[in-house]
């Protein structure tokens, strides 16, 4: 067993024998696990074709400025130049936008963000193609950006829409209710960018029909191909979009800022054109999490209950819409955390700014409100006297009880067990005074630091992450299972993207035809749509889908066998590839059923419908939700103000664990990029202009990092309106690790600590 599968495994009180070989609750490797550590694996990238041009975009070094001319006249009479296309050459529509189309796809009067595309050239040779990108002469009039989401109410609109997207003033309860205690907070989040292992890339080749089609890690493929067909003029069948290998997403991966002009070029050259961003692109082209500004009143009795929460949350969505609307919903609905409040008022906006775009970051929403409202808890639990975790445990939500959108919490909601489970989780041993330890110290061994001056804290947190789309989103996809030769293929547009799809639709497979060879098909836009990457969709929508795709198929199979010998097909099991009645009469193999047949059924999963947020924040707008506990650990020098994050102790709420070793992972992967938000991650934009877009500057956290994170419960309560029953697992440690960081700091130095990331200067304790 992997020392992943182990973890999970023990999280759950079982053993190694407990675990299957094959089928759901096995730790079966990655299909592509294999190629990607030989380095065989087909990333954008690595892709080639015959007569290949290459791409350069040209991008504003300027936040906000009025184009006054563009002159492309030196940049196409260069040698190897094959075309320049700017925002006249765009055949259809100019402007795009997943939720608003509100961006254009090159910018003609306005810059409105620092790297804005201007223009793109496609060349017979990379170092051709930028060059001719850098002589194309641009003249601007500088203007005066807005970077501060506070001035951009009363500054000239950014944008024809207007400088606000969105104002949701939710109100629940009674407004004169007040509380015995009250504390007050104003927080501050930092742009974490999803940094994703491999950068942007493309290969665009034209088609006989006039089309073209694209090859990328795009994660919501239908809809880079609606968007990319607007664009190009073409009817959506003559665009295609194929899905090479995604290096890791976590966050935005479907920007079409770098699809679009690369698709342009190949249809306006009739020749392949390759696109590869570099690291500097990369970062200024893709979405980032929200900037956040936060500004909370909690209510409580003398007991600690919480009586009233007042809060006012502001989203810097930056140049663009994006998907700032759904973020916002979410931050402004889970405001109060996995709390019951009897009393909440909250007002929150989203607005245009000259800062880079933000966009869809795993947890958008939910972790910048999860920061603020433990902070709140901490000041609470401080004021009243009482241990944070004890506070927290009269407060915590169940089942059956309100969300401060009025939605009735109908899944499983054991916040309570979770947060037991943390607290009650063994310390870590405190690290010794000696040479030897040296490197246990904040720093490390050739720091500053003196072990005399390191103060350790204990910190905890409580999160919470809806699943799906919300507020009325149609979640749907279609998955098609067929059978030949005793081999399964699996057909579903879902991307894989590191969440771990692609095993989970083969366990599934095996799980209901008892047939241990699956295929997963590569995806493209051939295939029905099966919708973004996101919020655990595919587990529950796509995994749904080729659940019943497959019982469907394993009707076909049964049915002559049941017909036979007089009964249901429901009297018939399959395991371990043998077909067996409930009397021991019957009993094959599944081969031998097949006898050479080809099966084969298509289904759809769509679970219930959801709707908007009324005027008033009101609304069943969540499909599902998941939830998480998590206490920090972390070593502090009160001098230096440097922190290493000991220990995290994780307990979640997973539905059911489908691949303990998967699980595992997710979770892991989860926590260190909290850790990553709570102490290092932020791209820094004085002006607007994106400072140091590189990861020697941009500090993501290392394996050196990495605290040790414990798994020390997983529950199985499982959702009775998810296919499978599970949850969605690798959002809720992201959203509810940068909190329970920053309240194990507060611990630690009796500082406030109500910005992330956490700067040295908020961890000196005072004298």
């Amino acid at each position: 067993m992997s020392n992943d599968a182990a973890t999970a495994t023990a999280a759950l009180g079982g053993t190694q024998q407990e675990q299957p070989a094959h089928g759901l609750g096995a730790s079966l490797p990655a299909a592509d696990a294999r190629a990607k550590t030989e380095g065989t694996f087909p990333y954008a990238a690595d892709l080639w074709a015959e007569g290949l041009l290459w791409a350069a975009i040209l991008r504003s070094p300027h936040a906000h400025a009025r184009i006054l001319s563009v002159d492309t006249t030196a940049a196409a009479a260069m040698p190897g130049v094959r075309a320049v296309v700017t925002h006249s050459d765009v055949p259809g529509d100019p402007h795009y936008g997943r939720k608003v189309i509100d961006r254009p796809v090159f910018a003609y009067d306005l810059v409105r963000h620092h790297g804005e595309p201007i223009a793109a050239v496609a060349a017979d040779h990379p170092d051709t193609a930028r060059l001719a990108a850098a002589a194309i002469a641009v003249e601007y009039e500088v203007l005066e950006p807005v970077t501060d989401p506070e001035q951009a109410f009363a500054a000239e609109p950014l944008h024809p829409d207007g400088n606000l997207i969105r104002h949701i003033p939710l109100s629940f309860g009674d407004p004169e209710v007040t509380g015995e205690v009250v504390v007050e907070g104003l927080y501050r989040i930092g742009r974490q960018d999803p940094a994703p292992v491999g950068a942007e890339a493309g290969l665009a080749v034209p088609r006989p029909d006039g089309g073209v089609e694209i090859y990328t890690a795009s994660t919501d493929p239908h809809t880079a191909r609606d968007l990319a067909a607007a664009s190009f003029g073409l009817d959506r069948e003559r665009v295609k979009i194929v899905v090479t290998g995604v290096p890791g997403a976590t966050g935005d991966r479907e920007d079409a800022g770098f699809q679009l002009p690369l698709g342009l070029l190949a249809l306006r050259t009739g020749c392949p054109v390759k696109l590869a961003a570099t690291r500097e692109e990369s970062f200024l082209g893709h979405a980032h999490r929200h900037p956040t500004l936060l500004r909370y009143r909690h209510h409580a009795d003398a007991e600690g209950r919480l009586v009233k929460v007042e809060a006012q949350i502001l989203l810097d969505a930056g140049a663009y819409a994006d998907d700032s609307s759904e973020s916002l919903a979410a931050a402004v609905s889970f405001a109060c955390g996995p709390y019951v409040v009897p009393h909440a008022f909250v007002e929150g906006w989203a607005v245009r700014t000259n800062n880079p775009p933000s966009g869809h970051v795993r947890g958008e929403g939910a972790l910048q409100v999860c920061a603020a409202y433990e902070g709140q808890m901490d000041k609470l639990a401080a004021k009243l006297g009482l241990e944070p975790a004890e506070l927290r445990m009269r407060n915590v939500l169940a089942t059956g009880d309100l969300l401060p959108t009025g939605q009735t919490v109908t899944c499983p909601a054991p916040v309570a067990e979770l947060l037991r489970a943390v607290r009650d989780f063994p310390l870590p041993t405190l690290p010794k005074d000696s040479p030897e330890e040296g490197w246990l110290l904040p720093g490390g061994p050739e720091g500053a630091g003196e072990p005399s001056a390191v103060r350790r804290g204990v910190g905890y947190a409580l999160g919470m992450v809806h699943m799906l789309g919300a507020e009325g989103a149609d979640e749907v996809s279609t998955a098609t299972v067929k059978v030949h030769d005793g081999i399964a293929t699996v057909i579903c547009a879902a991307v894989e993207t590191g969440q771990g799809f692609t095993t989970l639709a083969r366990q599934i497979v095996q799980e209901t035809l008892g047939i241990d060879e699956v295929h997963v098909a590569s995806v493209d836009t051939d295939q029905p749509p099966a919708g973004p990457a996101s919020h655990g969709r595919h587990t529950w929508v796509s995994g749904g889908a080729v659940e019943r795709a497959a019982k469907m198929v394993r009707t076909q199979l049964l049915q002559p066998l049941a017909h036979k010998f007089g009964m249901s097909t429901e009297l018939l099991s399959i395991a371990d590839g043998k077909i067996t009645s409930y009397d021991g009469v019957l009993s094959t193999t599944v081969t031998e059923a097949l006898d050479g047949k080809e099966l084969w059924a298509t289904a759809q999963c769509r679970p219930h419908p959801t709707e908007p947020l009324d005027d008033t924040g009101q609304g069943d707008a969540f499909v599902g939700l998941a939830f998480c506990a998590v206490r920090a650990v972390v070593d502090v020098d009160i001098e230096l103000g440097s922190i290493r994050v000991v220990e995290m102790a994780v307990a979640q709420d997973v539905g059911r664990v489908l691949n303990p070793a998967q699980l595992a992972a997710r979770i892991e992967a989860g926590v260190t990029q909290g850790v990553g938000a709570a102490l290092t991650e932020n791209l820094r934009t004085p002006r607007g202009l994106v400072r140091h877009p590189n990861l020697t500057h941009y500090a993501l956290p290392t394996s050196l990092d990495a605290p040790d994170i414990r798994i020390v419960k997983l529950v199985e309560e499982r959702d009775v309106v998810a296919p499978f029953g599970a949850k969605a697992a690798s959002a809720v440690p992201v959203v509810t690790s940068p909190a329970a960081v920053a309240s194990a700091v507060r611990a630690a130095t009796g500082r406030p600590v109500n910005r992330l990331p956490i700067r040295p200067q908020a961890a000196v304790s005072n004298p």
